[in-house]
């Protein structure tokens, strides 16, 4: 125990710890920043993956949710679903819905028509504007808000649909299993099953969607009434769902997102911790005549360690509080703000573990990048304390080397331990280190270099190159910060660039005007006569639809899988499937053969060349596909490339047409026109064919664009807040070398340097730095950038690279901007001042 003990060093602390933090402010802004965007982002992610898993049941529809497509459930089948619990049966398809009589809005709008029985819902309630619904009769329905905008209809006009003519009853307010539905192409119209009937829409082959909603008893395990209907109908074909995966693509895409928006954070507040560490260095080097005097007097380097470890401490701990408070109160106000945009509506809820994660991320940040400046000043005498500002020395002790060591293995394992995907996760973390480790090696081969060159004729750049090298320099220092502010600005202007040109780009040159679903076999020729009529020269590409789902493959049963491989997206429940005579177009045969035209053997498939990789199959393996409720073993004699880009029909499973010809289906065609009106073909396409759907592209492209945009800016936003806290780096760093560069400023103006003189030898300073680094930030802003958006979210990388550079030139000029304002209260520095503080 020392001899001023804890009350004496807390007493002392307490006195010198200015009111307005002086000193600490960097070290308190850098913390903020972090532990609120962490907070923020583990809050909002948390909030809105509670809400699906608190309301499974609701957004399912039920405990257990049976799905198949192009058929209804049998006798047998709907015995068993009724011996789990009460039964609801819905139908969903996507349909034209044509307005009846005059309007303002398009005359038809392809929407998702649902049919619902009377049980319906088994959980929640489905709400309308006038109140809560009750039975329809065959010939009402009620339709969503977005529904009724377009087609400019209300309460009591006439929509048809198919054959049938409906009276608009009310406007939906609330439909519960809305998430559970998944991504819909339409607004939403919902009548009772008789009413859908009554359209003639369902008929052998159309594509429509079964579910069966199950609500169990009182104590009933979904996942074990899920098992036994698997075991009682195996090749049956369901897409089974339980109430603790409602939603599972929009809980898998919440997850990944906000792990990647949780890293983001994680990386800034490591960034933030060179701040952290650049300001303690620099309120130490204030007080350091303060320190030696403590020490002169008779203080104890533990004395001297506790002081300002209780100063520093107290400053981060309310750091980090009010970190955590804006962690509690900014997810609310981005629900609010976000709206419709989220899946769900999250009440006001504090989750706990986020806040907790938050808090230990910033302690562990803080100690780490606290310890080693606080143990050079505790470790030096007093006479080399004065001596530091020309004569600086490195190193700390071993102690503090072990207990920087151990707070880091913790973060790491913290950051591990609590990543849905810990690989991922240390990629991420081993890519910032691995940056941040390469920066300051760029700064010691800068300072190194400076020092070997020859000295400039110009005087200013004999100063500026001088700089790089003095007693005191910061130069790792600065080469980190403007590093990090370069590669932050050029990796946010890559990554918005490719999501723009991701639908910007490829889409327009490549994709049809407009798909149309659901058009009868018989019905073929006339239909390619009535679009030959409506647009001449007009390209048509049909193809026989239906859907599949693919139950073994390699020998073994995807229902006996524990884990699906990775990638392994199309074995999550049915897929579409074709057959074809010929290579479908936007395919390219990369092994094997194909089937001749009139080939008749055992049946084949075609599959693309990156689910084989994944199921780990290729040319001569069996392959189990269940279609319409029936199990279909066929050989695999090819794989293709396919160019999912070019939005056509792009199948993965094309099978041998004596596979799939007689089983009851329908065509689907694409319409690319070289000349006439989209809105004239889908009139005309409707007239004659009333129970087909009509696609615009230009319709799901804005869809995506608004989905891709809204990732652009949680990306921006969190991406902003990393370039914040190399922003308070650069700061640091001109803060750590405040003193230093007040003293060169005094002796310089002494023999007769002017401030515009001063200042342009360190403009100078600061362009030499962002020239060296300016290729460096741009080769790792582009790596960064290429991995977030090729293998993160599987996009084509196509930069701006105008705007990259562009972005590139004004992250500099703001850089340097930054760092000269810096340093223009060090020109009104008095020289007796100055001169005194050594």
């Amino acid at each position: 125990m020392s001899g001023l003990g804890r009350r004496g060093c807390w007493r002392i602390a307490r006195r010198d710890l200015h009111r307005g933090f002086r000193g600490l402010r960097l070290l308190f802004i850098c913390l903020f920043l972090g532990v609120a965007t962490l907070a923020t982002i583990g809050g909002l992610t948390a909030a809105i993956t509670g809400e699906i898993a608190s309301k499974g049941q609701v957004l399912l529809g039920g405990d257990v949710e049976v799905a198949m497509s192009q058929r209804e459930a049998g006798a047998a089948e709907k015995t068993a679903f009724r011996r789990e619990g009460a039964l609801s049966e819905t139908i969903r398809l996507r349909a034209m819905a044509q307005r009846v009589g005059q309007g303002a809005g398009p005359s038809a709008v392809l929407t998702e028509l649902k049919g619902v029985d009377g049980a319906y819902p088994l959980y929640g309630t489905l709400v309308l504007k006038g109140g809560r619904a009750g039975p329809m009769r065959a010939d009402e329905l009620v339709i969503g808000r977005a529904l009724a905008d377009r087609l400019d209809v209300k309460p009591g006009d006439g929509l048809r649909y198919g054959g049938a003519t409906f009276r608009i009853r009310d406007i939906v307010a609330d439909e519960p299993d809305r998430v559970g539905e998944g991504f819909t192409l339409g607004p939403v119209a919902i009548t009772s099953m008789e009413g859908i009937r009554r359209t003639g829409l369902i008929q052998p082959g159309s594509l429509y969607e079964s579910k069966y909603r199950i609500r169990l008893s009182a104590g009933g395990d979904a996942g074990a009434a899920g098992e036994r209907l698997k075991r009682a109908f195996p090749s049956a074909g369901f897409e089974i769902k339980d109430r603790d995966g409602a939603a599972p693509g929009t809980s898998r895409f919440l997850e990944r997102m906000g792990q990647f928006l949780s890293l983001i954070g994680l990386a800034a507040l490591a960034i933030a911790g060179i701040g952290v560490s650049n300001g303690v260095a620099s309120y130490l080097a204030i007080k350091r005549n303060g320190i030696a005097t403590l020490k002169i007097l008779g203080a104890s380097s533990a004395d001297i360690a506790r002081i300002y470890l209780m100063q520093i401490g107290a400053v981060a701990l309310l750091a980090i509080g009010c970190g955590l408070a804006a962690g509690v109160v900014l997810p609310l106000g981005l629900v609010t703000a976000m709206g419709d945009m989220l899946p769900v509506q999250p009440g006001f809820a504090v989750a706990i573990w986020p806040l907790v994660t938050s808090a230990l991320y910033g302690l562990l940040i803080a100690f780490i990048f606290t310890m080693p400046p606080l143990a050079h000043a505790r470790t030096l005498p007093a006479a080399a304390l004065f001596r530091e500002t020309v004569d600086r020395r490195r190193g700390i002790d071993r102690a503090s080397m072990i207990a920087v060591g151990a707070a880091g293995a913790a973060a790491l394992a913290l950051a591990l331990g609590t990543a849905r995907e810990p690989w991922f996760a240390a990629a991420m973390l081993g890519a910032v280190a691995a940056m941040l480790a390469l920066l300051t090696g760029i700064g010691l081969l800068v300072r190194h270099g400076a020092r070997r060159m020859p000295a400039p004729r110009r005087p200013l750049v004999r100063l500026a190159v001088a700089s790089l090298h003095r007693p005191g320099a910061q130069t790792s220092a600065l080469v980190v910060a403007l590093g990090l502010g370069l590669t932050l600005f050029v990796t946010l202007a890559a990554i918005q660039s490719s999501l723009s040109a991701e639908i910007r780009n490829t889409v327009p040159r490549t994709a049809p005007d407009q798909f149309v679903l659901d058009i009868p076999i018989a019905a073929k020729d006339r239909f390619l006569a009535l679009v030959a009529q409506e647009a001449p020269g007009a390209k048509v590409n049909m193809v026989p639809t239906l859907r599949g789902t693919i139950v073994a493959y390699g020998g073994q049963r995807v229902a006996d899988l524990k884990q699906l491989p990775e990638g392994a997206w199309f074995l999550r429940g049915e897929r579409g499937v074709t057959y074809s005579d010929a290579l479908p177009e936007g395919s390219e045969l990369v092994k094997g053969q194909w089937w001749p035209r009139d080939y008749a053997g055992p049946p084949l498939v075609s599959l693309d060349r990156e689910a084989a990789e994944v199921m780990g199959v290729g040319v001569g393996d069996m392959l189990t596909v269940s279609v319409l409720g029936r199990e279909m073993e066929a050989r695999i004699a090819s794989l293709r490339q396919v160019n999912w880009e070019t939005m056509g029909f792009n199948y993965i499973m094309v099978f041998s047409p004596n596979a799939l010809r007689s089983a009851p289906h329908s065509l689907s065609a694409t319409i690319t026109m070289k000349g006439g009106s989209e809105g004239a073909m889908a009139r005309a396409l409707l007239a004659a064919f009333p129970s087909i759907s009509i696609i615009a592209v230009g319709e799901v492209v804005a869809q995506v664009t608004v989905l891709l945009g809204q990732m652009s800016t949680a990306i921006v936003l969190a991406g902003s807040v990393a370039i914040l806290a190399g922003i308070a780096v650069l700061i640091g760093a001109i803060a750590a070398s405040r003193q230093a560069r007040a003293y060169d400023g005094v002796i310089l103006k002494t023999l007769g340097a002017t401030r515009w003189q001063i200042l342009g030898a360190q403009g100078i300073e600061y362009a030499l730095l962002a020239g060296v680094l300016a290729l460096v930030a741009l080769a790792l802003g582009l790596a960064a950038a290429w991995f977030v958006i090729v293998r993160i979210f599987e996009f084509h990388w196509a930069p701006d690279w105008l705007l990259v550079l562009s972005t590139l030139g004004a992250g500099a000029v703001l850089t340097l901007g930054i760092g000269l304002l810096g340093s223009i209260p060090l020109m009104s520095v008095r020289p007796a001042r100055a001169l005194r503080a050594l």
